[in-house]
């Protein structure tokens, strides 16, 4: 039986990935590269739609690739790859906006949200077509599935439109993808605030812990963590979401139940099952951080990584534009 296809991407819009990422979607990844053909892409122009120093941006294109590799994502096994090197994308997108409905882009969630936030006159346009970007990003490659969480559905649903939309109209050109609601392997929230899950947009950084970050640090931000009042160490998310979150965590890392974390710390304090979690986390964190550090000093091999990957993803983009352009009536190049 072939292999289907999974296609996921991730924004380089922060220095490092944080626990959330990591356990709600990173790892995942590494699971569906052994028995799929997998497509992972650091979408850099996504990236544009906030506004970003043009170095800070580069650094973090390149820490992203390096953590993805770092957490385990395999070049040998996957095509791990930047969106801005396949030209496809915008050429793809642009084709999509042209069969895409003004009312139909403006539902959109997201962009709803972040205009109503920030006000229409200083919202960019990048952001109200960043989802037929996204389309495209998923339509190019014939993706069978795309692994998203459940806010990231509906970007999804217009995908399958559009696809379906420019199928019927021009020729049966793409695979139709269905979305794979990818359960999260722990619900991780802020250290800080156990009610909000755990999120760079956090308006303090001491509640997020960050892959890359010192094991010094990750110890210090565990010890400072909000836990509740009584000195049961009990799962209970309504009662306890302080206590409850670092259990998650800690279960996450060792891999052991709620039950056993439970009777393990029957009768202990706060302080001491606080540092435990921290030195689980750090201790599974660190081989990680090592790694991408390595990847990030030796650059010129990291760069012929990306590049090779970057070569498969464009040989299977540029079949399916020169499709979609044969099929609009777009005269070939000669």
């Amino acid at each position: 039986m072939s292999k289907k296809r999974v296609l996921s991407g991730i924004q380089p819009t922060h220095n490092s990935f944080h626990l959330g990422n990591y356990l709600g979607a990173i790892k995942q990844w590494v699971e569906l590269q052994k028995d799929n053909d997998t497509f992972y892409c650091v979408v850099d122009l996504h990236a544009l739609t906030i506004e970003t120093d043009p170095k800070l941006l580069e650094n973090r294109t390149l820490l992203s690739v390096a953590q993805l590799i770092a957490i385990g994502i395999d070049p040998k096994l996957c095509t791990l790859f930047i969106q801005s090197h396949v030209p496809a994308h915008n050429q793809l997108a642009w084709v999509l906006e042209c069969i895409t409905g003004f009312g139909e882009a403006g539902r959109m969630t997201q962009f709803k949200d972040k205009s109503q936030k920030g006000g229409a006159d200083r919202t960019n346009v990048g952001l109200f077509t960043y989802p037929i970007l996204q389309a495209a990003d998923i339509l190019l490659y014939q993706a069978d599935f795309v692994p998203v969480g459940e806010d990231q559905r509906q970007h999804v649903e217009l995908t399958r439109d559009l696809g379906q939309r420019f199928n019927n109209k021009y020729k049966e050109v793409f695979n139709i993808p269905q979305p794979q609601i990818i359960k999260s392997l722990a619900k991780i929230n802020d250290l800080q605030d156990p009610n909000s899950k755990m999120s760079k947009s956090a308006a303090s950084m001491t509640g997020v812990v960050e892959l890359l970050e010192s094991a010094d640090t990750i110890i210090k931000k565990f010890k400072s963590s909000v836990t509740d009042a009584g000195k049961e160490i009990k799962f209970n998310e309504k009662e306890k979401p302080g206590i409850s979150n670092l259990i998650t965590i800690h279960s996450a890392f060792s891999g052991k139940s709620i039950n056993d974390i439970e009777n393990e710390f029957a009768g202990k304090g706060y302080g001491d099952f606080k540092l435990q979690v921290a030195e689980i986390v750090v201790e599974a964190l660190n081989p990680i951080r090592t790694r991408t550090l390595e990847l990030m000093d030796d650059k010129a091999e990291l760069l012929n990584m990306i590049k090779l990957g970057s070569e498969k993803a464009n040989l299977i983009a540029e079949k399916t534009l020169s499709e979609v352009y044969s099929a609009l009536g777009l005269i070939a190049k000669g």
